[in-house]
């Protein structure tokens, strides 16, 4: 089947266009590797989306906008995507299973964690090494763990453990949290939380499971070790353009370069949400790119078509 638009990503962006191609009568098809909502499933409280004067989970949130995909009539694929070519017709895009073409492509598969690339990560991620809280926060019921990062979403997940965990220590390797303030009152407020600032991690020790991590001053080059059974890391995020960085233009972070339009070098394909390069990146950033960009498939199919 030749579908008009593949959506690849099901996270806000790609189901904020999967709802506005089916408005526009465009036959189309989200593929997503894993849950659709992605990241947003793993969120645990949302304050800052528009409608919502009470917080709201961001599975529930992710649910609505999935329910509303489906009530649409738009199929979702889970599939991980493994090659896109430019074909005579529009795009190939090549599964697991199978191989699948379009006249139009959005690309919308957001961003995913940076490592911190220290010794043992790599050998104990899934046994003490963790990149979301929400997913495994409660295996570490009582105990102390650490998460490391200063943005919104260490702080987030580090608030977030303290309903579990005995003790959190937050490491950052500046000074100064750039969190935004009222997550950094909450902060201030929860006295479960230790800040160790002026810090990096050197190595996360353990055999079977985390026991520990190997600090360092950044001033002073002072080391110690800090025991914990879990290490939950935030440091950033990488955005998952590989697949297509032979097609469009990429600043010097790996992000997609578009224009207002969302499109891309490549005529019919666009790209919307976390994976593309601009200022901010939230939830509204994410479902307006799509919005944006299925209204720009809907236009590049019809003048195409004429």
């Amino acid at each position: 089947m030749t579908y008009d638009l593949v959506i690849v990503g099901g996270g806000p962006a790609g189901l904020t266009a999967g709802i506005y191609a089916a408005r526009a009568r465009v036959k189309a098809l989200i593929i997503e590797r894993a849950l659709a909502g992605g990241k947003l499933t793993s969120v645990d409280l949302i304050e800052n989306y528009p409608g919502f004067p009470e917080p709201i989970s961001g599975a529930e949130l992710s649910s609505r906008m999935e329910e509303q995909v489906r009530r649409l009539g738009v199929p979702i694929k889970n599939a991980d995507v493994a090659e896109v070519k430019v074909s005579p017709d529009g795009f190939v895009l090549r599964t697991r299973d199978e191989e699948i073409t379009a006249r139009t492509v959005i690309w919308a598969t957001g961003s995913g964690p940076s490592p911190l690339g220290v010794p043992g990560e790599d050998r104990l991620r899934g046994r003490g090494v963790s990149y979301c809280a929400i997913c495994d926060g409660f295996f570490f019921r009582d105990q102390e763990v650490a998460v490391v990062g200063g943005g919104d979403s260490a702080v987030q997940e580090a608030l977030y453990l303290t309903r579990f965990v005995k003790k959190v220590y937050l490491i950052h390797r500046r000074d100064t949290f750039r969190a935004t303030p009222i997550l950094l009152e909450q902060l201030e407020a929860n006295s479960k939380i230790e800040k160790i600032v002026n810090t990096v991690v050197k190595e996360i020790k353990g055999e079977e499971g985390v026991t520990g991590l190997e600090l360092e001053e950044v001033t002073t080059g002072k080391q110690s070790f800090l025991p914990v059974s879990g290490v939950f890391i935030y440091v950033g995020v990488k955005p998952a353009s590989h697949l297509v960085q032979d097609l469009v233009d990429l600043d010097r972070h790996g992000y997609i370069i578009t224009d207002e339009k969302m499109a891309t070098r490549t005529p019919g394909l666009f790209a919307a949400g976390d994976v593309r390069q601009k200022p901010l990146r939230q939830i509204v950033t994410a479902v307006a790119d799509g919005a944006v960009a299925a209204m720009s498939a809907e236009r590049y199919l019809r003048e195409r078509k004429s």
